[in-house]
């Protein structure tokens, strides 16, 4: 009875002690990693897993994973097989995972190592039609710059002339700059995944912090921004790439909207999901775009962006930030009454282990 007790509890001591040393070595993988110990309990896991919600109660709470895991116990061979995960409760965003589940010594142990190359195939894709897209826009002007540029030579003598043709240079390059930076942003989203290094915050900072990028060009416009700012909605993720997504659509809002209206910003609740809608009152979208409208470089009215200085590329920004939050984008509108867009991002869940005390404490 001694011996078996002693032999018990080494053997306890010994799985007890392993996963910390296997932990070591699974950090030279690039990959995110679980370590099981018998009955499936989870003893180990990378940073990275709490993002895929793989894990509940630390138990695997994905029913594939676990035939995969049962699998491997039965047959004691590695066992490997590509999944698709959503990466929140809502939107159309995935995960593309190459699952490989291993046995580790004799005690039991079982190593998953996930690979996530579903950004890798994703932007090969992307990268081809962008490249395309961005070649056609950047013609405009640039062709324009280059026949203004002519003008302004072919009328030296001509001070009223020039001062029009500068004019209109400026703007171009104001132009110019401005679709440059958004083909940044865009191509900084493509190439990042804000769930990797998410961290909580209030949505009510992002969104101060995008009326405040969007005050000047309202008054200017005399338009109005409506907020109570009472909501205290926390979620997980980027808040620069959130903020940058907000004041895209409170932008979008004034610019479409005539001079002295109002633009409304409301946030709501529902199934642990952050609804943030910006309502306008607009000229409104035709049906027949409304589905097209988060596409790169589309635009309803391409005389009204070039106006306003629209490069077609915020709306689609904005998707791209909701859909890598594990969320998405709608719109609601009608022609002469005004649009509403609303992003819904998942709330911080509880299996993330962050309270909304702890955030509160680091500001």
């Amino acid at each position: 009875m001694n011996t078996k007790r002693n032999s018990s509890d080494a053997l306890v001591a010994e799985v007890e002690i392993m996963p910390e040393a296997v932990q070591d070595l699974l950090k030279l993988f690039d990959a995110e990693n679980i370590l099981l110990g018998n009955g499936e309990v989870v003893l180990a896991q990378s940073e990275g897993i709490s993002t895929l919600n793989l894990i509940r109660d630390q138990h695997l709470n994905n029913e594939s994973l676990l035939r995969l895991v049962r699998a491997t116990r039965r047959s004691g061979k590695t066992q490997e097989v590509t999944m698709e995960l959503p990466r929140g409760p809502i939107g159309a965003g995935t995960h593309d995972l190459l699952v490989r589940v291993s046995l580790l010594g004799e005690d039991g142990l079982i190593v998953i190592l996930i690979f996530d190359d579903s950004e890798m195939r994703r932007l090969d894709s992307i990268r081809r039609d962008f490249v395309a897209n961005i070649s056609h826009e950047l013609k405009t002007p640039i062709g324009a710059l280059s026949i203004l540029s002519e003008a302004v030579l072919g009328a030296s003598d001509d001070p009223e002339a020039i001062t029009r043709f500068a004019t209109r240079m400026q703007t171009e390059a104001s132009r110019l700059t401005d679709l440059v930076q958004e083909i940044i942003n865009l191509s900084r989203l493509q190439d990042d995944d804000p769930l990797k290094r998410a961290q909580p915050f209030f949505i009510s900072e992002s969104i101060k912090e995008a009326i405040d990028q969007s005050r000047l060009n309202a008054e200017a416009r005399k338009v109005e921004i409506v907020y109570n700012n009472h909501d205290k909605s926390l979620v997980n993720g980027d808040r620069d790439q959130v903020t940058m997504a907000i004041h895209n659509l409170i932008e979008n809002a004034i610019n479409y909207s005539p001079d002295a209206t109002r633009v409304a910003i409301g946030v709501t609740e529902v199934d642990g999901i952050c609804e943030i809608s910006i309502s306008d009152q607009g000229i409104g979208i035709p049906e027949k775009d409304l589905e097209r409208i988060f596409e790169r470089f589309y635009r309803v009215d391409a005389a009204r962006s070039r106006i306003t200085g629209g490069t077609g590329l915020g709306l689609s920004i904005v998707k791209h930030v909701a859909t890598n939050h594990g969320g998405d984008i709608s719109v609601w509108s009608v022609e002469g009454a005004g649009s509403t867009f609303t992003i819904r991002l998942p709330l911080m869940s509880d299996s993330n282990n962050h309270s909304t005390s702890a955030v509160e404490a680091t500001k």
